[in-house]
């Protein structure tokens, strides 16, 4: 296997690392899953290129990114709409290109959504970390030397001229998501949420709630109606592990949605967003509303049955 440069980034835009789709199972050294935030848009992204869909991506946030290709090299850009453009001609998301030397990719700002996805024919090549090539900014290790990318850095593939052929694939229109300014995610009760009030919890049903710019990859901020506990346990509970999509609501009854950098946590869950719903949180951005909808376990499983068929199905019809 042959590494060869592929991207020169001219400018890292808001927020741009290398994620691949985590690493788990080292939560009690204190280690934050990190990964995408968006799994369905770099699972997607990757299978689109030819790669296994776990490779690492390259995600950016809202705007400003701008590469250059270095050689010929497959690419696909999906997630939100951040206004891709080659060459300053725009560039069809949720399909794949042949990039050639001299190149420019640039992003100019979102007319949907919050993160996009570049995947590379080849996948993006950096160490492996603890099972996993995302970048822990918290952590400084992972990804591209452990930080954000910055003006110079050199991206490289493996054997990128093996995945020309893949270009001209795309994802069938109806499974591309669709991401609004007013959501709606699908939530379970707990493992707190006895410990609120009929109000409270009232309250948290009905919302709406406003994403605050008080947010970051490691939990989304709300503002709207406030979820109190009962009068009758304790001011706080001891710290626990948690997992993305906890909404955890501190003393001024204002929910946060944790996300992939948050390990532990000491303030009351009163729901957990369904899996299948994980992937809209790298979505939402600040100055949109959210509203959540209770569902049941079995409902749960069946959401997150259908989403995994997508993926199935388009693997299934990609080429052997």
């Amino acid at each position: 296997m042959a590494a060869v440069d592929v991207l020169q980034v001219i400018a890292p835009g808001i927020l741009s690392t290398v994620q691949d789709l985590g690493r788990y199972g080292y939560g009690r050294y204190g280690v934050a899953p990190s990964g995408a935030l968006d799994g369905f848009a770099l699972r997607a992204a990757n299978l689109i290129v030819g790669n296994r869909e776990d490779e690492a991506c390259l995600e950016t946030t809202l705007m400003g990114l701008t590469v250059r290709a270095l050689a010929d090299v497959v690419v696909a850009v999906t997630g939100g709409n951040l206004q891709p453009r080659l060459n300053r001609n725009p560039l069809e998301m949720w399909r794949s290109y042949v990039i050639g030397k001299g190149d420019v990719l640039t992003f100019s700002g979102p007319a949907t959504g919050f993160r996009a996805y570049v995947a590379l024919g080849g996948g993006i090549l950096v160490p492996e970390v603890l099972g996993s090539r995302s970048t822990s900014l918290f952590s400084g290790f992972g990804g591209f030397c452990g930080r954000m990318f910055q003006k110079d850095d050199i991206l490289a593939a493996t054997d990128p001229d093996k995945y020309l052929n893949a270009a001209g694939r795309c994802l069938q229109p109806e499974w591309i998501p669709a991401y609004p300014t007013r959501w709606t995610l699908r939530v379970l009760w707990g493992p707190q949420d006895h410990h609120f009030t009929d109000e409270g919890r009232q309250a948290f049903c009905s919302g709406p709630y406003l994403l605050s710019s008080d947010s970051d990859r490691t939990g989304i901020r709300l503002q709207g109606p406030a979820v109190y506990t009962r009068s009758d346990v304790a001011e706080s509970i001891i710290s626990e592990g948690v997992i993305t999509g906890a909404i955890q609501v501190p003393g001024d009854g204002q929910p946060i949605i944790i996300l992939g950098e948050t390990v532990t946590g000491g303030y009351r869950k009163i729901a957990t967003v369904i899996s299948a719903d994980l992937a809209l949180l790298g979505q939402m951005k600040p100055g949109d509303t959210v509203q959540f909808r209770v569902v049941s376990p079995a409902e749960a499983a069946q959401a997150l049955r259908k989403e995994e068929k997508r993926i199935q199905s388009f693997k299934k019809s990609l080429p052997g």
